[in-house]
């Protein structure tokens, strides 16, 4: 049998303002902490899970593409 995936979770602005609100917290917040967050936001821990990896993955990104930048004008030293 196929594994069913489960349906993209849409998060109102006011959630997403929350969320990241608890990223700049937290990057990585415990079970705990994910069980409250997902009471506040008003969705499940497991979701809450995925979100923050997923901001995770674009924090390293932008990370990455600002380090990146940096090499391509280096300040010039005098």
């Amino acid at each position: 049998l196929p594994v069913r995936k489960k349906p993209r979770t849409s998060y109102s602005a006011e959630q997403l303002e929350q969320l990241e609100k608890m990223f700049q917290e937290d990057h990585y917040p415990d079970n705990e902490r994910r069980r409250e967050i997902a009471a506040m936001v008003g969705v499940t821990p497991q979701r809450i899970l995925v979100w923050f990896q997923n901001r995770r993955a674009k924090w390293r990104k932008l990370q990455k593409s600002s380090i990146k930048g940096n090499r391509k004008y280096p300040a010039s030293s005098a």
